[in-house]
């Protein structure tokens, strides 16, 4: 099993060069500490916290990499890109990379940030279809043509192309079963999102198994989003979590996100977050990971070491933790393959 980390965002009270030393600290700590897959997400004109922009943030992090570690986006927000720009951008990141670039990208959930960008909001989803089809034309073509909905080009050539053919992996995540089959369709693999419950996952796993069939795409196992702290107990990681947790799920639901009610968030936060979070000591996680593994073929499993408010000591403190007592035990750990599901599988 592989690791990996999200890196996220950071109060806008913290100056702009500490939040840079944080993330190469961060770098620094968990390739150390044994995680392969280095992870930011994106956002625009967001409400008290600051997040760099995915591109240029990953590029100069990119210098600090080790030779086996991958790096990308979880999640770019795609329909507010366009195709042409967004895919000689990824292009240029993968050649700086050598070819390790993951391409995680969604929608978003913020209808703010589409009308900023003149977006529609209530199209985003055919939106980041034709996106993706762009993009992999420019990334796969020598010549490209495309007559769409939302985005004309008339037989253009393009000048450059990623080192992964025939493209980086894309990874869509999803929620419910439209978007499931979405990413089935239109990505590499169906990234779990962290609010995902084990058996909310596993209803839904049929849908995408019969999707990549009848497109007979191939199957890649799902990278896993979960939320991660360790303990004396599970009761004691629990409230450990919430220490550093809750006034950022509060802003999360404040926001709109899907699958978090903020009343609940606020007044009920351990009974809201208990089922999605991998919670114990060191032993207790393992096993918890274990069950997954043997239900569900997941892999890399992506953790967030980082919450903001969280100095670079204490952000150090947690990879070194979890590397030792999580990661490094695990290493050997295979998740169950497709042919093993116990889920139904639809003809």
């Amino acid at each position: 099993m592989e690791f990996g980390i999200l890196m996220g965002d950071q109060p806008v009270s913290t100056s702009a060069e500490e939040h840079l030393d944080l993330m190469l600290r961060k770098v620094e700590a968990a390739q150390k500490a044994g995680f392969t897959y280095l992870t930011i997400g994106q956002h625009y004109l967001y409400d008290g916290f600051r997040w760099f922009q995915p591109v240029p943030m990953l590029a100069r992090l990119a210098a600090e990499l080790d030779d086996h570690v991958k790096i990308g986006a979880t999640v770019l927000v795609g329909p507010l890109h366009h195709p042409v720009q967004l895919a000689e951008d990824l292009a240029t990141l993968d050649v700086v990379t050598r070819g390790k670039l993951v391409v995680g990208i969604g929608t978003g959930y913020l209808p703010h940030e589409y009308e900023v960008f003149n977006k529609p909001f209530k199209q985003r989803y055919s939106l980041l279809e034709e996106l993706i089809e762009v993009m992999t034309k420019v990334w796969t073509q020598d010549r490209v043509t495309h007559h769409g909905k939302f985005f004309d080009i008339e037989d253009r050539p393009t000048h450059l192309h990623p080192i992964q053919k025939p493209r980086p992996p894309i990874w869509l995540g999803a929620m419910k079963e439209m978007g499931v089959r979405r990413a089935a369709r239109h990505g590499d693999v169906w990234t779990i999102t962290p609010q995902q419950t084990i058996e909310q996952v596993e209803e839904l796993v049929g849908a995408y198994l019969d999707e990549r069939a009848k497109y007979d795409l191939p199957l890649t196992k799902f990278p896993l989003r979960r939320e991660l702290h360790l303990g004396s107990d599970p009761e004691d990681a629990l409230h450990k979590f919430a220490e550093v947790a809750r006034v950022k799920y509060v802003s999360y639901a404040d926001q709109g996100m899907q699958l978090l009610d903020k009343e609940r968030v606020e007044r009920e936060f351990l009974d809201n977050v208990k089922d999605h979070v991998l919670l114990g000591n060191g032993e207790q996680v393992r096993d918890q990971i274990r069950d997954i593994a043997g239900r569900l073929p997941v892999g890399p499993l992506l953790v967030r070491p980082h919450w903001p408010g969280m100095d670079a000591k204490q952000t150090e403190a947690y990879l070194e933790e979890v590397g030792r007592e999580v990661v490094e035990p695990l290493k050997d750990l295979e998740s169950i393959g497709f042919d093993e599901l116990a889920v139904p599988q639809p003809a």
